[in-house]
């Protein structure tokens, strides 16, 4: 996999970050990089990118450019662009990093920085000038102003006139009491054009269930247990053009399926990924409150076209019982060019239940295991990192990830707790190494075995 030249904060953060990464083939696809030998702004949303003349290479300040248009929604496209053309072939400053580091991140984040790169035996004068020369540069706000899109409200969507057929696909697990809403809310959908897949693992499935809702359903009773089994097995049965995916514990309104069709038509992309809230009530997150290119998958809610898994295959179901793979699946279909969008109005309430689910067969936390001799992170967190990410990210992935899982999961939005982690860690080290070990063995067979990629 080719990794970008960039921001050297964003790999240590961020390591597994969709746009760490550049596609590996020529077309058109999204992208966070703004190189200005082969793409162009928009006219109308130049006023929300800013070229910063206090970085000291070109690098730096197309990148800050590109950085400020993803984060303010701003749709950059590489069109009929060669990926290694979009790549700068400068190198940064020290003193670039420091700016843009100061521009975007909290004051602890800089500390760390400066931490790390010392720790990792980096010129330390050259780092401590920069850190200084950079003091006064203020913090900015990243997500204002952002791109409006106030054409979409009246857009007469050409897709939903040709009303392709959607296949809905949920997996469900000892549930009814929570099925029982979800397909209420499918009964009242304003688009008519859909099937549902249902795939049920239970063990003493209640069959008489579903004749009460009025749907054009198939349901399939499954004997195997896994998310990613389901959901293969689901797509093998479906006859539409487009794939909705949605759990079992979620609850939506009746434009949700137009709202997806919708988006993918005005911003001509290939995934919807929608918004998920806890509760009823519960406002949009400002960072998800406005269409941007996406850079998760959400299995739970996305709406995707058929051609993406005609290309790249269905879900890898090395990640059965365990973590992540929903989000391989999106790295996959950027790796390979297809375009995701935010979308704020395709939006559900993920309810999380306690009983059934996920919860039953596996952990909701890639990192925290259940069990003394479990593997931290689990096997499946490893296999993609490795799989696709350059070494120094997955090192950065790990010490991002296992640091906080040492807080427990009820203070897990605990932050002043964060540094009690280190010290936690420095304490405990034998253990989490033994942890890592067992995690790494464990993926080092499944990358030995290769994906479990079924195609169409």
């Amino acid at each position: 996999m080719t990794a970008a030249n960039s921001f050297l904060i964003l790999k240590y953060l961020n390591p597994a970050w969709y746009f760490n990464l550049i596609p590996e083939s020529t077309g058109t696809f999204s992208s966070c990089y703004f190189n200005s030998s082969c793409m162009n702004i928009p006219e109308d949303q130049k006023h929300l990118v800013k070229e910063d003349e206090r970085y000291k290479t070109k690098t730096a300040r197309e990148l800050d450019m590109g950085f400020q248009a993803w984060n303010r929604g701003v749709m950059l496209e590489a069109i009929d662009a060669d990926p290694d053309k979009l790549l700068h072939k400068e190198n940064l400053s020290v003193e670039d990093d420091y700016i843009f580091i100061r521009k975007f991140y909290k004051r602890h984040r800089v500390y760390y920085f400066l931490i790390k790169n010392l720790l990792s035996f980096r010129n330390p004068s050259k780092e401590i000038r920069a850190f200084l020369n950079t003091s006064d540069v203020q913090k900015e706000t990243l997500i204002h102003p952002h791109a409006e899109y106030p054409e979409y409200d009246s857009f007469d969507s050409p897709m939903l006139k040709q009303r392709p057929k959607v296949s809905v696909i949920i997996p469900t697990l000892n549930r009814y009491d929570y099925l029982k809403d979800v397909l209420q809310d499918l009964e009242v959908q304003d688009y008519s054009n859909f099937e549902i897949i249902i795939i049920d693992q239970t063990d003493e499935p209640d069959k008489d269930f579903y004749n009460d809702f009025n749907l054009d359903k198939k349901v399939i009773f499954q004997q195997g247990k896994g998310q990613w089994l389901a959901r293969n097995e689901a797509i093998r049965n479906s006859t539409g053009e487009l794939f909705l995916f949605f759990d079992d514990d979620s609850r939506v309104e009746k434009d949700w399926i137009t709202q997806h069709i919708k988006g993918l038509d005005f911003f001509n992309a290939d995934i919807s990924a929608g918004v998920s809230l806890s509760t009823v009530g519960d406002v949009i997150p400002e960072n998800y409150s406005f269409f941007r290119w996406a850079d998760q998958f959400d299995s739970g809610n996305a709406m995707v076209k058929k051609k993406v898994f005609d290309k790249v295959g269905m879900f890898d179901r090395q990640f059965d019982r365990q973590r992540m793979g929903d989000g391989e699946f999106g790295l996959r279909a950027y790796l390979n060019g297809f375009r995701s969008i935010s979308h704020p109005y395709a939006k559900r309430i993920h309810l999380k239940t306690g009983t059934g689910g996920l919860r039953q067969m596996g952990s909701w936390d890639a990192f925290r295991p259940k069990k003394f001799f479990s593997p931290r992170p689990l096997p499946s967190v490893l296999y993609l990192y490795r799989k696709y990410y350059p070494k120094d990210y997955v090192a950065n992935a790990l010490i991002i990830g296992m640091l906080p899982s040492l807080i427990p999961y009820k203070w897990k939005g605990k932050k002043f707790l964060y540094p009690l982690s280190a010290i936690a860690a420095m304490l405990i080290l034998p253990v989490l190494l033994m942890q890592l070990r067992i995690s790494w063995n464990k993926s080092s067979v499944m990358l030995k075995e290769g994906d479990k990629i079924d195609r169409l």
